[in-house]
């Protein structure tokens, strides 16, 4: 049903879109345009599937890349769940670490789904904007405002906020539609579905627009990573000779599915906080480094001098709760380096785009996976939340399958909002 329809063909790579409106109370025809104006929030449906296993990322060291790795992720959609009694099926691990029954060749029904309970996700076709911003100062606001939440083209990136403030924004956002921040496994569950023969199945383009506007593609597609250099491999600003907007041939090359149709910013614009955490040795998801460097969220510190104000401090006990429901979050098990992407939910798009390697230029070294060398540094002690896509100036190691370790703080990272009713 999802390959054939008369406003989505996901077999065309036409996903299906919708809006949310500043003013509801308005009727629009069948056929009459929507205007801009009246557009708060743009989403694409994610449909719940099931792909096939080609590799279970139980690598914990750095090795050598794969360029022959990246290829046509099959998928199968439907209102299934995998079982492991079937033959040529297992039955979802869901947890860190853990591959359950599952083989190379094996389909698995994405975990996304089965956490949220849902036949599909509808992602933010764009990074979150902050409503009313003028430039990207402006929309670096560390607050809990769902009502300040645009997510469409064009639009200053919201950045500088922490998790906890990110992720409680989010949810209170649309709660009749169970809004809430992308998880790790949702990003996943968009990054397969974009290799699958219903999308694009190529590196997505990076948006290089340096002052953070939403919807931008790169001109040229970069030849090397992040250098530290704006140069001519790498080139990054905000002129029209350098990048293009979402509505050009150029920019349908940043989307999953190389067109209008798709979904934006997965590859580049700023990082991207996600709701995915390592826990403690207790198992109890962690808040971050320390006293300045943490998510807002409560919980323990993996390094909690690192601050070098000797305090002592071992946990955070005046921020805020995480959810009591923990379907919004994924946890990842306790590690003290950033190299165990065998530490991977399957279907979160870490371990299982390995092997992995080192990638080195004249002033930079950085972890890269087998797909397309993209960023790729795990949760670690130091460092337990996920962010992913890279920013603007990361060049070739930004990317769709791009990830890194961070402390969960208000730095440049932005967010996005999914909904799952």
């Amino acid at each position: 049903a999802y390959e054939n329809q008369e406003w989505y063909r996901y077999a065309d790579k036409r996903w299906a879109n919708a809006i949310i409106l500043n003013d509801a109370s308005i009727i629009y025809a069948d056929g009459e345009t929507i205007p801009e104006s009246n557009i708060e929030s743009y989403f694409v449906w994610i449909p719940k599937y099931r792909y096939q296993l080609w590799d279970l990322g139980e690598y914990n060291n750095l090795t050598e890349v794969d360029n022959s790795k990246p290829h046509e992720i099959p998928i199968l959609f439907g209102d299934y769940d995998t079982k492991d009694s079937i033959n040529g099926e297992c039955t979802t691990p869901m947890l860190s670490g853990e591959s359950g029954n599952c083989e190379v060749g094996d389909y698995m029904t994405h975990p996304s789904f089965i956490s949220m309970n849902t036949t599909g996700l509808w992602v933010g076709k764009f990074e979150t904007g902050y409503k009313g911003s003028t430039d990207k100062i402006s929309a670096q606001v560390n607050n809990v405002e769902p009502g300040s939440i645009q997510i469409k083209p064009n639009v200053n990136s919201w950045r500088g906020i922490n998790v906890a403030n990110a992720f409680y924004t989010s949810y209170d956002y649309k709660r009749e539609m169970d809004s809430h921040m992308m998880k790790n496994t949702e990003w996943g569950a968009v990054s397969y579905l974009q290799h699958s023969k219903y999308g694009s199945m190529s590196s997505v383009r990076i948006n290089n627009y340096s002052e953070y506007k939403t919807g931008y593609a790169n001109v040229l597609e970069p030849t090397c990573g992040y250098t530290g250099k704006n140069e001519e491999c790498n080139q990054y600003g905000n002129t029209e000779d350098i990048t293009k907007p979402w509505n050009t041939s150029v920019g349908y090359l940043a989307t999953t599915t190389g067109n209008i149709s798709g979904i934006y910013d997965m590859s580049g614009g700023a990082w991207e906080y996600v709701m995915g955490v390592m826990v403690d040795q207790n198992g109890t998801p962690m808040s971050g480094s320390n006293s300045i460097n943490n998510s807002g969220f409560n919980g323990s510190f993996g390094c909690p001098t690192c601050d070098h104000d000797n305090s002592g401090l071992t946990e955070l006990t005046t921020g805020k709760d995480l959810p009591t429901n923990t379907k919004y979050y994924d946890t990842y098990a306790y590690a003290e380096n950033d190299k165990t992407y065998q530490h991977r939910i399957l279907g979160d798009a870490t371990g299982e785009m390995g092997p992995f390697s080192l990638a080195t230029n004249d002033t930079q070294t950085r972890q890269i996976g087998s797909w397309y060398q993209d960023e790729a540094w795990f949760v670690y002690n130091v460092g337990p939340w996920l962010m992913r896509s890279a920013t603007h100036s990361y060049g070739m190691n930004s990317g769709i399958f791009s990830y890194r370790r961070d402390f969960g703080r208000a730095g440049a990272g932005s967010f996005r909002v999914v909904l799952s009713f």
